[in-house]
């Protein structure tokens, strides 16, 4: 595949949507949007008891306020490591001694560039100072056991698909 032109269309503060000329890998040319994303982080910050803290979150492209587990986009030059703790911190109050990245997924390849870091965060604790939430943001941790999180998905209570994918990887990182 060739990129012919790329003409970028909208610059946010998260992401960047480019319209590209292309020539795809079978010869046809075609123009494809493509919103261009830094990456991010999808934590899945477990307690001692195993419970996986979420938080509530009103999303405003979808009209109503979700469960799912906490994340954000990596800053400028950021790695995801950093990234997670970062997070962690910022969105559930609490900073983790471990952060181990369990996946890197693509959710739309079709369309973003957006690359999800997925990490599992313990030994949990509150630090000493205290970190800013996003102003654009209010955040209602909670725990959840494993049990009501897999229930939750299943009675459509939880509908975030980040937060359903990485419910498969919890059987593989339990408590330790």
């Amino acid at each position: 595949m060739s990129v012919i032109e790329s003409i970028t269309k909208f610059e946010g503060r998260v992401f960047t949507v480019s319209r590209d000329r292309v020539r795809l890998p079978h010869g046809v040319e075609s123009t494809l949007d493509v919103v261009r994303h830094r990456g991010s982080v999808v934590l899945i910050p477990m307690l001692d008891d195993g419970s996986v803290m979420l938080v509530r979150q009103y999303r405003h492209a979808i009209g109503q306020a979700v469960w799912e587990l906490p994340a954000g986009s990596l800053d400028p030059g950021e790695d995801a490591d950093r990234a997670a703790r970062r997070e962690c911190h910022e969105e559930i109050g609490l900073v983790p001694d471990q952060a181990e990245w369990v996946a890197s997924l693509y959710p739309s390849p079709g369309y973003t560039t957006e690359l999800m870091h997925f990490y599992r965060l313990t030994g949990l604790h509150t630090p000493e100072q205290t970190a800013a939430q996003d102003e654009d943001e209010h955040l209602e941790p909670r725990p959840f056991t494993v049990e009501a999180l897999r229930a939750a998905v299943a009675n459509g209570e939880i509908v975030d698909m980040k937060t359903v994918v990485a419910l498969q990887f919890l059987p593989a990182i339990s408590p330790k």
